[in-house]
């Protein structure tokens, strides 16, 4: 789906940077102008939840021709006017008069009889939206008048506050500049209370109601200072209040009696009088409680993880220390393998006590075990060295410790095998595509011995990459003749073991 910098590159003309409007305050005039409608379009789902009404918005045409819609938004509280997609459409004198003269006169412009557009009967308005003191856009409003009713008192107290944001994104004084966004904003159903400048409440819904009701308020709200009612339930959480002494939008939860709240407080100014406030509201209980238990969670697994890297490390020091005390070569040959075995597995097991993904980034566990295995493996002048071309990216954490194991066995493998005694250069090759991984370690070295055959390998490194590789990573692993010498094992890892497997519910 194409951003608001891409729409209005293509249909109006703007010399926008690719993918980024900058700051309002930044970049050149249509820069600007970018950043300006992109923070309306941040906000304005809580305008068309105040109107009931689908929100359009209108710049002109990049070849002159009348105005072109670029961004459209449609309202949780009510019926759409328009069931297709508005974007890429122009203005025309009849269906669209109300927004062609919000333009040319810099006025809100309200139709007083609907207009049909596709079968629907569409009462539209136009609103034109200013940015340092030029209208550069217009804000269709446009309510679906098929469903006509007397408006309750909910309804008619959304209006009352959308009228006064629309006064002010007229005069340009909504939105407000550089507000944060949140994934949990609370929206006009969660909950919305209304502020007098004196700071008492003149409004709440049901939702709203219920909200303080479970924070512990007995009676009503409305006709309280809001922030008396905090002091009474002794509220912990930012004092949104002070929106109507800052003039700003304020954010903030307040907790108490088990419950939380995420509040959300917008001045309204229009005529830049303070009239009062808007206070949006969302029940994040449940929420924050999820939350907690998910962080709680991360962490064991974290500490699992630590723990059981350190417990690896100390079977290897044992090992090590049991290797120093044995005189037999081929018993000190075989803890030696054990030790860069458990260590590989310990290297995995320390990157995912790092983080709180299930994924972790393959490469640096990749490049440290192809050290420690190169460490373990020199003796004499047989010294390799290791080159890796390419990248893992992320892997499963259980994809991570057979991949390890694997590399690790291939890569001593070749040391062990190819050079016969002397140095060399290993290089390891990854190519990641949309069908997996698919991984290379390549030798210099002698090359496969006569009639090999890896499936009858008694090899016991082999064998256990055989197994990782096909019955862990669900993968293929070859062995076969590099040009002009040297022997390449090839090792794939199909997509479907790289994605995540979700949790099983305990």
């Amino acid at each position: 789906m194409a951003g608001l910098s891409d729409l209005l590159r293509d249909y109006a003309g703007y010399d926008v940077p690719f993918g980024h409007a900058g700051a309002a305050g930044e970049g050149n005039t249509d820069s600007r102008r970018a950043a300006h409608l992109q923070t309306l379009l941040s906000d304005w789902q809580l305008l068309a939840d105040l109107s009931f009404a689908d929100l359009l918005l209108w710049v002109p045409a990049g070849d002159g021709e009348g105005l072109v819609c670029v961004a459209q938004v449609r309202p949780v509280t009510g019926a759409t006017a328009h069931h297709e997609d508005q974007i890429g459409h122009r203005t025309d004198a009849v269906a669209r008069y109300a927004v062609e003269t919000a333009w040319r006169e810099g006025r809100i412009v309200r139709e007083s009889d609907p207009v049909w557009m596709s079968g629907v009967p569409v009462r539209a308005e136009g609103i034109p939206i200013r940015f340092e003191g030029q209208v550069i856009a217009v804000v269709g409003r446009d309510t679906n008048a098929a469903a006509g009713r007397v408006p309750s008192q909910l309804e008619l107290a959304y209006l009352r506050m959308a009228s006064d944001l629309v006064r002010m994104m007229s005069e340009g004084s909504f939105p407000f500049a550089a507000t944060d966004e949140f994934a949990d904003d609370p929206r006009v159903g969660d909950g919305l209370i209304r502020l007098d400048s004196a700071g008492v409440v003149t409004f709440a819904s049901p939702n709203a109601l219920s909200a303080y009701r479970k924070l512990g308020l007995a009676g009503n709200i409305v006709g309280e200072r809001l922030r008396d009612v905090h002091d009474q339930l002794e509220l912990r959480g930012s004092p949104v209040w002070r929106v109507l002494v800052t003039h700003r939008p304020e954010r903030g939860e307040v907790a108490a009696n088990g419950a939380e709240v995420l509040l959300r407080a917008l001045p309204l100014r229009p005529g830049g009088e303070l009239l009062g406030a808007l206070v949006l509201m969302r029940d994040v209980t449940d929420l924050r409680h999820r939350e907690r238990a998910l962080l709680s969670k991360d962490a064991t697994i974290r500490e699992i993880h630590h723990r059981v890297k350190n417990n690896l490390q100390t079977v290897a020091a044992l090992l090590r220390l049991q290797g120093r005390r044995t005189e037999a070569q081929e018993a000190k040959d075989a803890l030696a393998e054990a030790v860069r075995r458990i260590t590989s597995i310990a290297l995995v097991h320390e990157t995912l006590s790092q983080t709180l993904d299930e994924d972790v980034e393959f490469d640096a566990i990749c490049d440290q075990m192809a050290t420690t295995v190169l460490e373990l493996a020199a003796t004499g002048d047989r010294v390799a060295r290791v080159r890796r071309l390419g990248s893992f990216g992320t892997v499963p954490g259980e994809v991570a410790t057979a991949l390890a194991l694997v590399l690790s066995e291939l890569l001593q493998n070749a040391v062990e095998h190819a050079y016969a005694g002397n140095g060399g250069e290993l290089e390891l090759r990854i190519v990641r595509s949309s069908a997996g991984i698919e991984v290379v370690v390549a030798d210099d070295g002698a090359g496969l011995p006569p009639n090999f055959d890896l499936e009858g390998s008694t090899r016991l490194g082999l064998q256990i990459v055989r197994s990782l590789v096909i019955g862990e990573l669900r993968g293929t692993i070859a062995l076969r003749p590099r040009h002009p010498n040297g022997t390449e094992a090839v090792v794939t890892v199909p997509a479907s073991r790289l994605q995540t497997q979700p949790m099983q519910a305990g």
